[in-house]
């Protein structure tokens, strides 16, 4: 009887470690660029997912370590929340800069900064994951 008690307190721990964690990624993001906001659940995954191939196809071609063409290494930890969202709003990177982004279409960069977003530096902080309200 005592063995059913001790399995089922760590089975009861688990799931409440499990649940306390499952939600910890941004849900949501504000996008400024379209002022609206962009729904990053389980359920369109497949949308983040998109954004993730998107990324390794436009901006990894430059954006690896130890590239010759002298872009900085970037993945998806390289940028807070905040900084990621920064970016895709002022386009102050040179990429944008010099005209790259203009050949990449919209809803494919929103795609891009939705799965940057999700998985940012900072994106398992409880405390900042519910960024538009």
């Amino acid at each position: 009887m005592r063995r059913k008690s001790v399995v089922f307190a760590l089975a009861a721990a688990v799931a409440l470690i499990w649940a306390a964690t499952a939600d910890a990624s941004p849900t949501k993001r504000f996008d400024r660029t379209t002022q609206t906001c962009r729904i990053l659940t389980f359920h369109n995954s497949g949308w983040v997912s998109r954004g993730a191939k998107l990324f390794k196809q436009e901006c990894k071609s430059c954006h690896f370590r130890g590239n010759d063409k002298g872009a900085k290494f970037l993945h998806s930890g390289s940028k807070s929340m905040k900084g990621w969202n920064r970016i895709f709003y002022k386009r102050y990177v040179k990429c944008a800069r010099d005209g790259f982004w203009d050949r990449i279409d919209q809803e494919d960069l929103a795609q891009i900064n939705d799965y940057l977003y999700r998985n940012a530096s900072n994106s398992y902080d409880p405390n900042d994951a519910e960024d538009c309200g």
